[in-house]
């Protein structure tokens, strides 16, 4: 097939979450397996400066709104599968990909609504009619809307796919503020109180509509889970699937982390403990290898968990136990660790920073990894986790129910921890199951570690899964 992937970030390009490490993964395993794809992006600041690009196109334009927006296209490539940048200076020529660092920009509604629509413009000028037009998030959600307003029948018999990473962020803007859209009258009947939702309307458009978890794709079709989308995504419930997302195996393996000071796999964990050793040095606390440390490294937001995290952290650092919390984001959240951290200081620190070097050392270092999101699409920390030996201990919510098994509901497969109820009291008695197993069971603990390490989600599988999907797709009747 011929698969155009539509996304504001990629790995090795432009990054600032997960999405980008979809954006990067799954075009290489599609293309790997026969596809013809190509990525389709904004050309940032930051790869104009760090990247030699090849002009394909140095006038393109689209008219609209009594100006004429004339940009140029550009094309590297990203192991075999070419990139072409849409190369427009006034919207991605900033030191951020979304905001300054504290602010997004005022403008984020217009860049892409703008990029969405060149997206298509792109395919024209490289002559690339796509099977499939795959879109991400609210940034490219309006991808299938322009696909459709196409009268030139280039697009003819392409399909859409959307795919969901995080529902919570589904750019919902004034209408009045995106220029780029006046004209598009049809698009004004899909405002409310005058604001439209990027999101929304990529839900209305797309062929098929896909969620990077099945569990997280079922929550998109409750009250509580769909971030108050709930008629949009009833509307379109037989044309909403989920899809696991992958793990980058190359990056993250213990038998040859370049982060770590000692290797090891499944059939010999030396190298873990010296990892501990190390990882507890280097933060400072004492090196006790018979002390469960649990570690969490994540974005400082409400999402995370930290709502019932913070108010029983007095409570679980009255065990015998570490503690290792690695993150930047809210300053409410940093506050209230580093407060905990002060009044703990042989037990928990609080480190207010990321590298990959110190997300790597606390993966391998740590006896338990904690992910009690209040919402989770997929996650890619707990597979880390899993690789490592280093047992999640993690809410039932989105893709962490999806990718770790419970000791209560099955020991004789369990890989993890896992509480229901978005609650202080349920995820303090999860910790302590972990810690009373970590004591009490040692011959257990070590069987569960290896189980764990064999657990593989890969981007080959999950690929073939989208194979599946597009198929579909492309039998299906337009809306």
């Amino acid at each position: 097939m011929k698969i155009l992937f539509v996304v504001s970030e990629v790995e090795d390009l432009a990054k600032t979450g997960g999405l980008a490490d979809v954006a990067k993964a799954l075009p290489i395993a599609l293309k790997k397996m026969g596809h013809d794809v190509r990525i389709v992006k904004p050309l940032y600041k930051s790869v104009a400066e760090k990247h030699t690009l090849n002009t394909i196109v140095d006038n393109a334009h689209i008219d609209a709104h009594d100006k004429r927006y004339t940009f140029a296209i550009k094309t590297l490539s990203l192991q075999d599968v070419p990139v072409y940048c849409v190369d427009y200076p006034d919207y991605f020529y900033r030191d951020g990909l979304y905001s300054d660092g504290y602010h997004a920009y005022g403008d984020n509604a217009e860049r892409f609504a703008f990029f969405s629509a060149a997206a298509m413009h792109v395919a024209r000028h490289i002559d690339f009619a796509p099977d499939i037009v795959h879109c991400n998030d609210w940034h490219t959600a309006l991808t299938p809307y322009f696909m459709q307003q196409d009268t030139s029948g280039f697009f003819q018999h392409t399909r859409s796919v959307l795919t969901i990473h995080n529902g919570a962020f589904q750019g919902n803007y004034p209408l009045r503020d995106i220029p780029f859209l006046q004209p598009h009258l049809h698009l004004h009947s899909h405002s409310e109180s005058g604001y439209l939702n990027f999101l929304k309307i990529g839900i209305r458009y797309a062929t098929k509509i896909n969620a990077v978890s099945p569990n997280y794709a079922h929550e998109l079709l409750t009250p509580l889970g769909s971030h108050n989308l709930y008629n949009d995504f009833q509307a379109r419930k037989q044309d909403i699937s989920g899809i696991l997302n992958g793990c980058d195996y190359r990056q993250w393996d213990p038998t040859n982390d370049t982060y770590l000071p000692a290797h090891y796999t499944p059939e010999n964990l030396d190298g873990k403990r010296m990892c501990k050793q190390t990882l507890q040095a280097q933060v400072g606390l004492p090196q006790k290898s018979d002390v469960p440390l649990l570690g969490m490294v994540c974005r400082l937001t409400e999402q995370k968990g930290f709502g019932y995290l913070l108010p029983i952290l007095n409570n679980l650092l009255q065990h015998n136990v570490q503690l290792l919390i690695v993150g930047t984001g809210d300053p409410s959240i940093s506050d209230a660790l580093a407060a905990h951290a002060e009044q703990h200081p042989d037990k928990f620190k609080f480190k207010e920073d990321f590298s990959p070097a110190i997300a790597h050392l606390l993966e391998a270092g740590c006896d338990f990894f904690l992910m009690p999101s209040l919402f989770e699409p997929c996650g890619l920390n707990q597979m880390y986790s899993l690789a490592y030996g280093t047992l999640p201990i993690v809410r039932a919510v989105g893709g962490l129910k999806d990718t770790v098994i419970d000791l209560q509901e099955r020991p004789d497969e369990a890989t993890g921890f896992v509480f229901e109820h978005p609650d202080s009291s349920a995820f303090l008695n999860c910790l302590r199951r972990a810690l009373l197993f970590y004591y009490e069971a040692p011959e257990q603990l070590q069987a569960m570690r290896i189980r764990a390490m064999k657990t593989r989600f890969t981007w080959e599988s999950s690929a073939l899964d989208y194979q599946t999907l597009y198929e579909n797709c492309l039998t299906h009747v337009p809306i």
